[in-house]
């Protein structure tokens, strides 16, 4: 069953003192390209994170984003004592020399200096990744059964084009014995007028329009568009990575269609080749979604 490569998924993960937000976004894209916004909390773990979304997208530009909901930081900020300590020492002095009123407030200018107070993460809990390990494989399985509905509606899309496309191919067998007729009569009118009846071996003649109507002959065309959109068909029933064999398929299907059209001579047959370039460009759009 095909999938698609856009899809969205998330999950929440409930803590005793927070709430984790988990969503996974995907796009379509040639290569796999991961993006990922976590909290530095969680920073030890990118490449685990992104290992495992690898092993699971095979393709598309993957963003997975997680915030926490907490009603306090998980960062744990302290006043750095020494420093502060230093610091009032010298502003004190510096007060004494440039005869300072006591009453300035050297804390709160100690405060503002640098590397007064210092910032500490917590050290991810084990339990706590345990549990935000689960909540992430939710999201994955939830954005995988979003690109499966999603490649089922596509996969219904394309068999239709490409039934549309079967039928108007069979709709050009009326018009080619009228054609090659039309062919033979605009041929033979040319050269009564060039060189009159009279002058006309008509042997050498029949020789020279079986060959030109040789050259344009579609049966080859016709039969190999055919073969092209079975396997077509065969190819959107396959499990896997069948993306790019599809695109494969649309070129050499739209190959056949271009020399149907430059073979052609016949109006109504061009304009069902029209018909079904229409319709394969529609399937080829639609490709570009397939994983």
């Amino acid at each position: 069953m095909i999938k698609s490569m856009t899809g969205f998924g998330r999950s929440v993960c409930e803590l005793p003192a927070k709430r984790v937000s988990i969503e996974i976004k995907s796009l379509n894209s040639k290569q796999l390209d991961i993006n990922i916004r976590i909290p530095s909390l969680y920073r030890e773990k990118e490449l685990e994170l992104r290992n495992e979304l690898s092993a699971q997208f095979i393709r598309g530009k993957i963003d997975l984003t997680i915030v926490i909901e907490s009603a306090t930081s998980d960062k744990i900020t302290s006043i750095n004592i020494p420093v502060i300590e230093s610091y009032y020492n010298q502003l004190n002095e510096l007060a004494e020399r440039l005869k300072i009123s006591d009453n300035t407030d050297f804390i709160r200018a100690a405060l503002s200096l640098p590397d007064a107070t210092r910032t500490e993460q917590p050290d991810l809990g084990e339990d706590e990744w345990l549990q935000l390990k689960e909540s992430f494989m939710k999201a994955v399985d939830s954005i995988d059964e979003f690109r499966s509905h999603e490649g089922a509606a596509l996969k219904v899309d394309l068999e239709e084009r490409a039934c549309t496309i079967h039928l108007l191919l069979n709709r050009i067998e009326p018009f080619e014995k009228q054609r090659i007729d039309k062919i033979k009569a605009r041929i033979r009118e040319s050269l009564d007028d060039a060189v009159g009846r009279a002058n006309v071996d008509e042997n050498r003649f029949e020789q020279e329009m079986i060959y030109y109507i040789e050259k344009l002959d579609i049966s080859e065309e016709k039969t190999r568009l055919r073969n092209h959109i079975e396997y077509f068909f065969e190819t959107l029933n396959e499990d896997g990575d069948v993306g790019k064999k599809i695109g494969f398929i649309t070129q050499e299907m739209g190959r056949e269609i271009n020399t149907l059209g430059s073979k052609a001579n016949e109006t109504n047959i061009q304009k069902l080749v029209i018909m079904m370039k229409d319709e394969l460009e529609k399937i080829k759009e639609q490709a570009l979604n397939i994983l």
